[in-house]
C-alpha cells in the first residue's frame, strides 16, 4: 500500500519508519513494504531500489524493524512507464504542432473548436486517447532493448534489497505496471514478447524470475503479486482483459518457475480509468477495474476476491505444487480470515486496508480483543489520499490538533481497554 512518505527522490524518511515500525509492532506474520521502483528514474516520493545510494535508509528501517517483530519482512519491487498529465487543449496543439504531428493551421481553430473536432484532426486512436486523457506509455512503446534490460533492473534492485536485510522481494506483476501489460491477453504487441500466445506473454515475467533468482540465490524469497482477473469494461459494456482461466495458467507457470508464494489481486487497470481533468494524470483505480481492485461501496461483500484466490490454489495444487496463496479484498474480521484459511481458499489472508485503520489488529486477534479492533469501514478516504499523492492515512485514526488531514498515527495497543 503506498504511503506517499518518501522524499521525491526516492529515500526512506521518519515518516517512513514510523509508519512502518507501527506495523512491525502490531504483529503480522509478513510485511510487504509498498511499491519500490527497480528503474533510476524520476518518480515522487516513491521508494526506490534502483541505486545502492538507497540501500543504506533500508537497512536502517530493517535493522528498527527487527528489534520489534520477527516477521518476514518484504518490499515489493516494480516497474511502471511514462505517464504525463493531462494537457490544456492550447498546450497540447502547440506541442503538436512544434513535433510537426499537426499542421500550423490548427493553430487558428478556438479551443472549442478544436476539441468539437478533434476526432477529423487526430486519425489516430493514440493522438485521440493522449490528447483526452494524457500522455501514456505502454509496452508497445518499448524497444526490445528496453525490455531485455528489465530483468537486470528487477535482479539489481532484489540484490539490493537482500543487502539491505530483508527477506525476499515480492515482484509486482498486477494492476497497471509494466509486467501486467506484459502478462494481460490485452498485449498488442506482435513479437515473441507478444500476446499472440500465452507463452509470449509469460516470457518476459519468467525471464524476470529467473534473473532474480540468479541475483540472489537460495534462502532469499522470491514471490509474486499477480492478477487473477483483470475486469476491464470495454466501450460496448463487456467486460474484458485476463479471466480466472488465464491465471489459473499464469500461476501454474509462476509456481513451475520456483516462486515461494503468489499473492492474487484484481483489476486496476487503465483501460478502463476514468478521464482525469486537465492537469491531472489518469488513475487506474477510477474505472471499473479499479473499483474491482478496490472495493469502496460498503454493500460489496467480505471476501470479495476470495474466489480468485481459490481458483489459482486449485490449479497449482492440481499442478502438483505447494506453493502458498495469499488472498486479499475486504477482509476485516478474523472469522472472515480464518474461514478463509479453513476452507482452503488460500494459506494466507493480505490486508492493506484493515491494517492501515488499526496496526494491531493481529495482536488483538490473538490476544482474544475482537471488539477492540479499530475496524476498516472500506470508504474511500485513503484511497484518495493516495490518487492525489498525499501521505497516505485513516479517518478512522485520531484527530491531530490541526484538524482531520493532520491525524497522528495511532499509540501501540497497550494489551487492554479503548485504542
Amino acid at each position: 500500500m503506498v504511503t506517499w512518505r518518501g522524499t521525491d527522490d526516492g529515500f526512506v524518511t521518519d515518516s517512513v519508519r514510523e509508519i512502518y515500525v507501527r506495523y512491525a509492532r502490531g504483529g503480522a506474520g509478513m510485511i510487504v513494504l509498498e511499491a519500490t521502483g527497480v528503474r533510476d528514474i524520476a518518480s515522487g516520493p516513491l521508494l526506490r531500489l534502483s541505486h545502492d545510494r538507497f540501500v543504506p535508509g533500508l537497512r536502517d528501517l530493517v535493522a528498527e524493524m527487527r528489534r520489534h517483530t520477527a516477521a518476514a519482512v518484504v518490499p515489493q519491487i516494480i516497474d511502471f512507464l511514462k505517464i504525463a498529465s493531462r494537457k490544456p487543449t492550447r498546450a497540447y496543439l502547440e506541442g503538436m504542432v512544434a513535433r510537426k504531428r499537426l499542421p500550423e493551421a490548427v493553430l487558428a481553430l478556438s479551443d472549442a473548436e478544436f476539441e468539437a473536432q478533434h476526432e477529423a484532426w487526430l486519425a489516430s486512436p493514440r493522438d485521440r486517447r493522449d490528447f483526452l486523457h494524457g500522455y501514456r506509455q505502454t509496452i508497445a512503446d518499448l524497444s526490445r532493448d528496453e525490455i531485455r534490460a528489465l530483468p537486470d533492473h528487477f535482479a539489481l534492485a532484489a540484490r539490493r534489497a537482500q543487502q539491505a536485510g530483508f527477506d525476499g522481494v515480492e515482484l509486482h506483476f498486477a494492476h497497471a505496471y509494466t509486467l501486467a501489460s506484459f502478462l494481460s491477453v490485452t498485449n498488442p504487441r506482435d513479437d515473441e514478447y507478444g500476446g499472440g500466445s500465452l507463452e509470449n506473454r509469460l516470457r518476459l515475467p519468467l525471464e524476470v524470475v529467473e534473473a532474480v533468482r540468479g541475483a540472489t540465490g537460495a534462502g532469499f524469497a522470491v514471490g509474486c503479486r499477480f492478477l487473477g482477473s483483470e475486469d476491464i469494461l470495454n466501450p460496448d459494456g463487456s467486460i474484458g482483459g485476463n479471466t480466472l482461466d488465464d491465471a489459473r495458467a499464469i500461476a501454474v507457470a509462476l509456481a513451475r518457475a520456483g516462486l515461494d508464494f503468489l499473492s492474487v489481486s484484481r483489476g486496476g487497470k487503465f483501460d478502463d480509468a476514468k478521464q482525469p481533468k486537465v492537469g491531472e494524470t489518469a488513475y487506474p483505480y477510477t474505472g471499473h477495474s479499479g473499483h474491482a481492485c478496490i472495493p469502496r461501496d460498503k454493500k460489496t461483500p467480505p471476501l470479495v476476491n476470495a474466489f480468485l484466490a481459490r481458483g489459482v490454489r486449485e490449479a497449482v495444487r492440481a499442478a502438483g505444487f505447494a506453493t502458498p496463496v495469499v488472498a486479499a479484498g475486504k477482509i476485516s474480521t478474523f472469522e472472515q480470515a480464518e474461514g478463509l484459511l479453513q476452507r482452503g481458499d488460500a494459506d494466507l489472508a493480505g490486508m492493506a486496508r484493515a491494517l492501515l485503520a488499526d496496526p494491531d489488529l493481529p495482536r488483538k486477534w490473538r490476544a482474544g480483543h475482537d471488539a477492540e479492533v479499530r475496524t476498516c469501514v472500506f470508504c474511500p478516504f485513503c484511497e484518495e489520499e493516495d490518487h492525489r499523492h498525499r501521505v497516505v492515512t485513516c479517518t478512522l485514526w485520531p484527530k491531530g490538533p490541526d484538524g482531520p488531514r493532520h491525524r497522528l498515527t495511532p499509540a501501540v495497543w497497550s494489551g487492554g481497554g479503548a485504542a
